[in-house]
C-alpha cells in the first residue's frame, strides 16, 4: 500500500543479494513509463502515463518535476544504502556499475534517443563518478551497456544498435 515503503524494500534487497555474492547483476524498474501510477506522496493525483504526454502545459510539466524528484529520491536511497556496506578497502558503491534513467526522453513523442541516463558507482575503480558528460547526438544507450559490459569482465562485441563500447568513462 505505500510505494516509498516498497521502493525501499527492493533496494534494500538489492543491496543484500549483492553483499552476500547471491548476485552480481539486478534490474529494478521503479516506474513503468506506461503506468498510471498515482504519486500522491507528491502531491500529484493524475496518472503518471496520461500526464507525462505533457503538450508542455505547466501544470503537468510541475507534476512530471515532483515525480522525477521522488523518483531520484528513491535512487539516492539505493546509492546511499550501497555506500554504506565496508568492501575491502571501500564500499560496496566503489565495486559497483548502477544505471539509472529512462526509456523516453520526450514522452509528447515517444522520443528514445538521447536519453537522460545517471551511472552511478565506480566499477571496481574503471569509472571516474562526479562528472557530467555530454556523449554526441545519437549515441546509442547499447553502447554504455557494452562499456559496463567489458567492465563486468564479460566484453562483447555487439547489442541491439550499438556502434562501440562508450569511451570517457574513466578519465
Amino acid at each position: 500500500a505505500d510505494l516509498t515503503e516498497h521502493l525501499h524494500l527492493m533496494c534494500d534487497r538489492m543491496v543484500l543479494a549483492v553483499q552476500t555474492d547471491v548476485t552480481r547483476i539486478s534490474t529494478f524498474m521503479l516506474g513503468r513509463e506506461g503506468s498510471e501510477q498515482k504519486y500522491r506522496m507528491v502531491g500529484v493525483n493524475e496518472g503518471h502515463h496520461t500526464i507525462s504526454h505533457h503538450q508542455n502545459q505547466p501544470a503537468n510539466l510541475a507534476k512530471l518535476k515532483l515525480i522525477s524528484i521522488y523518483h531520484m529520491q528513491q535512487f539516492a536511497y539505493l546509492v546511499s544504502r550501497l555506500k554504506s556496506v565496508r568492501e575491502g578497502e571501500g564500499t560496496l558503491l566503489d565495486n559497483c556499475m548502477i544505471a539509472y534513467g529512462s526509456a523516453i526522453a520526450d514522452p509528447n513523442r515517444h522520443a528514445h534517443e538521447d536519453l537522460p541516463l545517471v551511472l552511478a558507482g565506480r566499477g571496481g575503480g574503471t569509472i571516474k563518478p562526479g562528472r557530467f558528460i555530454r556523449y554526441p547526438k545519437d549515441t546509442p544507450v547499447n553502447n554504455l551497456w557494452l562499456a559496463m559490459l567489458d567492465r563486468f569482465g564479460t566484453p562483447a562485441q555487439k547489442v541491439g544498435d550499438s556502434t562501440g563500447v562508450l569511451d570517457g568513462l574513466a578519465s
